[in-house]
Parts: C-alpha cells; structure tokens; sequence
C-alpha cells in the first residue's frame, strides 16, 4: 500500500503551497494573512452586525425588559414567603395576599417571556442578515482575486469556508451574542438585588467570580487551540472529498478505491482526534463552572441560615439571596456552556477573514483603454515569466500575430505553451518584456476590458447548469436567440442540439454529465464564437474530442477563426497544418517557427513531433 502519509495529506489539502504552474482543481490552503487573535476575529464580527443599529437598541431593550421581569419576578418570593410565614396575619388575610403577589409575579414573567420572544424573533433576523454580507463579501472577494490562487487551492477546502466556517459565525450570532448581553445584565441587575437584600452574603458569593474567571479562562485558551485544529482539519477532510468524489472515474480505473480509503482514514482519523480534545475541552468547561456555582450556592445558604438564626434576617430575604446566588453563576455558567460554539465560530470566523485579506489582483489601470473595434494585432517582445521566480517557465520569447492570423504553439508537454496564453490574458502578469494588442501594453488595460476582447476553449470544460441556451449566451449575455443559433451551427454544434430532448432549452446537468465529451467541448467552442472577441485562445480544444467530431469541427473551426486573431495550443498536429506561423517551444523557448511545409523541410524538432505523431495515429 502506497498511501501518503498523514503529514503529506495534511499538507497537500490544508496547507499553504507555493504555485509551481497553472493547477486550475489543484489542492492547497490559504497562504499569506496570519491568523488573528480572539479579540480582532469578535471586533470583525461584530462589524457586520452593527450595521442594523435601530434592530439592536430594540434588542437592548428586549434584553433589558425580560431580564428585569425575570429578577423582579423572582424578589417576589420574599414577600411571598413572608407573607406566609407571617403569625400576625389571619388565613383568609393570607390568601388575598398571596393572590394578589402571585398575580404580580405572572405579569412579570409574561413581560419576561414577551422580552425574550421579541430579542430572540430580532436577533435571528440580524444575524441572518450579517451571514448575508458575510457570504456576499466572501463570494465577493473570491471574483478578485487572482488566477494563481485557484491554482494552488482545493475547492473542497475553499467550499468548507462558506459552509461550516460561516454557519459557525451563524450560531454564535444566533444565540451566544444575545445570552453574552442579556447574562451581563442579569450579572449586573443580580449584584445589585443581592447588595440590596444582604452585603454579607454577597460578599461570599463575590469571592467565588475568581474560581469562575480562572477556570473560564483556561478552558478558553485550550478550547479555542483545539478548535483551530479542528476546523482546519475538517477542511482537510472536505478538500479530499471533493478531489475524490470528482475523480471518482478515474479512482476506479486504476483501482485506488483501497488507497483512497486509507488515505481519507487517515484524515478522518485526524480529525476525530482533534474533534475529541475540542469538545472535551469545551464540554468540561461547564460542569466545572456548574460545580463552582454549587460551592457557592452551598456555603451561602449554609451562612444565610446562621443569619436568620442569630441575625434576624428574615426568611423571605434569604429564601430570595439564594434563588439570586444561583442565578448570579447562570450567566458564566451559560457562557461556558457555549464555549465550544464560540471557539468553532471564532476559528471558522478566522478562516473567512483570512481569505477577504488576502491580495485581490492589482488595481485596474486609470487609461489604456482599446480602441473600438479592436484589430486584434498582438505583439510579444522578449517574455519571460515563471511562477516560481526562481525557475523561469518562459526565457524571452518575442512573436508577433497579424490581425486574422492563426498562430500555433505546439512542443512537449511543460514547454511553456500554455503559460503564453496566460500571461496574454493577464491570469498572470508577465515578469520582463511587454505584450502589447494594437500597440497598447495589456499591463495599461483594466482586465476586464482587455479579457472581452478575448474569447478562450479550454482543454478542461465547464458548463454551468442551465439550459444549452443559457451557457451558449455565457459568452455574451445580450447575444439574442438567432445569434445563439448562428453560433452553434458556425461551431457544427446545432445538429446534436437539436436532437436533444428539448433542443436549445434542453437543462445541461452536472456539469453537462448528460452530454458527451466531445458535445461538451462543441458547446465551449459555440460559447466562444458567441462572444464575437477579435482574439480567440484555442488550448488544446480538440484534444478530448474523438477523431470523427474533430473533423465535423474543423469547418466551423475554420468558419469560426475568419477575421479573428487565433492563438492554437495543439495537441493534434494535423489541426495546425493550416497555421500562418508555428511556434516550435521547449524549455521555455522558440527553437523553431515558420509554417507547416517549412517545418516540415527543416528537419528539425517540429518533423520529429509530426512524423512521431504520424505514427501513433
């Protein structure tokens, strides 16, 4: 068995990696913003909640009223108990007496309860709300940043962010917050009964806040460790899933179900061992405040009853200091008990911040713009680029392409060929030379301008789910129905659309799962002629397409070329005979160009990849 270490898993999907090249479903971890502390994560957090100030005065109020009506309800008991205990009084007395008491303290538990329904009915709303801009600001930053991130990233590990991190955030909004405040109050509003009731017995149960804050504290500091582990590792374990539930295919192929199991158990493991002492920790935070409470509830009846023998304090008030005692630890208490919420919403909080802090893509040029309608003349003079600046992938490559032409590069895999369309598409920013579209430098021209000039196949497909219409129109959102259609039949693709169930509005599902791969990549290449860009990238399009698909595309390939700048990364070398100019690239370098019968007459590397090529096929 030849499973990958723990240390290696952990690693390969929960850890910061540098980029080595363009890995677009690649694993990897956040890299760059060091973890903040306890109190900048809350700060941060609370920062989307006062946005709905007026909402939070009236959950202030809510808090304030249920608190006081729940304390007033409870001093009811000492004329309550008094007033039974009283020997002056005859039964009938007694009777209207407490009736009467017993009424007051209903009212105020109602007002207690009613206060509680409108804070917690408000809260919800606000925490929903602040979860909305949370998500938003996350999704938000996602769209800018850059390329290089996505490529050293697992989408699983990225997904965990949005879902557990971020309902973490929501649960402690939800109700943590609120019983933080309303057990503040309560804390508050308690020792000032108390103070009014008997001095010396709140004095004995003052003492105790100590024992409370000490164990409080160092629960917290362990908890909120284990946490961080926790949440890290559970992105660990949702990164390999999502890798492994996607590949699934290619699992069963080679038969690496076993080593997949052992891999994941691995993780799973990890994470059940980091799961144990996160809980452990938060759990037993409780229990140990509960106990304290119970120390302190025990010595100060044991006192008050002295009082009430030697000191003549009276039944009721002691019967009350009790009720008080026990009330007064609750909130700590309370707070304890959801210290385990609080710690996994913190780390999950932290893992969200520390994407939105990370380096969106540079800011957009203020001029440079195209003119309109761009020719599409492009020039590269002396590129080089490497994603590791230490290990060049491009050395001063220069070339140029006429507005029409149609460009190839074709070389063994890892020569750089790729990297040339990234960089003219500004995925990645070259690090010496320039590039220039119709003499302006791509660096002057804000992306998104420069990238609507510019239409891309890929070698990896993408369909959204939707109707085939719907990601036809990707390329171009205004394109109406006709121009759809005139696409897909420049493309060859509007006979097999046609044939499908419902036509153009057939609903494409996972990922186009119900359609070939070869009608996948013909509904990329429509998606690319829909979008009228004068510059068209083509990277190994026709790569996964089977050789009787390639040849029904290769007039509405040739159809699709007319008038447009086409750079053609190629895999099959009979699809660039046609080519104005081939670039021959290996080691990051143009060893050879010219056209097909040129190439061929030379001899050189390009004649071995084509007579090595002939071969195979």
């Amino acid at each position: 068995m030849s499973a990958r270490t723990l240390e290696n898993l952990r690693k390969r999907y929960n850890s910061s990696a540098p980029a080595r090249g363009p890995r677009r479903h690649g694993p990897g971890s956040m890299s760059g913003a060091k973890p903040k502390n306890a109190g900048d994560t809350i700060k941060r957090v609370l920062g989307y909640v006062g946005a709905y100030k007026k909402r939070l005065v009236l959950v202030f109020i809510a808090m304030i009223s249920s608190t006081l009506a729940q304390l007033a309800a409870s001093y009811m008991m000492r004329p309550i108990v008094n007033a039974i205990t009283n020997v002056g009084t005859t039964p009938l007395q007694k009777a209207g007496l407490l009736a009467a008491l017993v009424g007051v303290m209903g009212a105020a538990y109602l007002i207690g309860i009613l206060g509680t329904y409108v804070q917690s009915r408000l809260m919800i709303g606000i925490s929903q709300n602040a979860l909305e801009k949370i998500r938003n600001d996350l999704f938000g930053k996602l769209q800018r940043l850059p390329v290089r991130f996505f490529d050293t990233h697992s989408n699983g590990e990225l997904m965990s962010r949005f879902t557990n991190d971020v309902d973490n955030i929501g649960i402690m909004l939800d109700s943590s917050i609120t019983s933080m405040i309303s057990g503040l109050i309560s804390l508050v509003s308690t020792l000032a009964i108390m103070l009014y009731v008997n001095v010396w017995l709140t004095l004995i149960t003052v003492l105790f806040i100590p024992v409370f804050a000490l164990a409080a504290r160092t629960l917290m500091k362990l908890s909120r460790k284990y946490y961080a582990q926790q949440q890290a590792a559970l992105g660990a374990v949702n990164g390999y899933i999502e890798e492994n539930v996607s590949g699934q295919k290619v699992v069963k192929v080679f038969n690496h179900e076993d080593t997949c199991v052992e891999e994941f158990g691995l993780l799973n493991d990890d994470l059940r061992a980091k799961q144990i002492n996160a809980q452990f920790f938060g759990g037993l935070t409780g229990p140990i405040i509960g106990n304290a409470g119970q120390m302190s509830y025990a010595v100060t009846a044991g006192v008050g009853g002295l009082l009430c023998v030697l000191r003549s304090f009276d039944v009721g008030g002691l019967a009350i200091f009790v009720n008080y005692s026990r009330r007064f630890s609750r909130p700590v208490s309370e707070l304890a008990q959801q210290i385990s919420t609080i710690m996994a919403a913190l780390a999950g909080a932290e893992r969200v911040f520390e994407i939105m802090d990370l380096e969106p893509e540079e800011a957009e040029p203020p001029a440079g713009h195209l003119p309109q309608p761009a020719s599409g003349y492009v020039r590269m003079e002396d590129v080089s680029f490497g994603y590791d600046p230490d290990r060049p992938v491009l050395k001063h490559i220069s070339l140029y392409a006429k507005p029409g032409q149609k460009i190839a590069f074709v070389g063994s895999t890892g020569a750089g060929k790729t990297t040339v369309t990234n960089l003219l598409t500004r995925f990645y920013d070259v690090q010496e030379g320039t590039i220039t579209i119709d003499g302006i430098d791509i660096s002057d021209i804000p992306r998104s301008e420069l990238r609507s000039h510019i239409a891309m196949v890929l070698q990896d497909t993408h369909l959204f789910t939707g109707t085939v219409r719907e990601n036809i129109r990707y390329g171009r959102l205004d394109a109406t129905d006709e121009e759809v259609e005139t696409a897909a039949r420049m493309a060859s693709a509007d006979g097999f659309i046609r044939r499908l169930a419902n036509g153009y509005d057939t609903v494409i599902e996972g990922d186009g799962a119900n359609l070939s791969q070869g009608q996948r990549q013909l509904l990329n290449i429509t998606r690319a002629a829909v979008s009228k860009a004068p510059i068209l990238i083509l990277d190994e399009a026709t790569s996964s397409v089977d050789t009787r698909t390639e040849r029904l595309i290769e007039k509405g390939m040739d159809r699709l070329m007319q008038d447009r700048t086409t750079f053609v990364i190629a895999h099959r070398l009979s699809t660039v005979r046609n080519a104005n100019a081939i670039m021959v690239i290996e080691n990051g370098e143009i060893i050879e160009r010219g056209d097909n019968d040129e190439l061929l007459k030379a001899g050189g590397r390009y004649h071995e990849l084509y007579m090595g090529l002939t071969t195979l096929t």
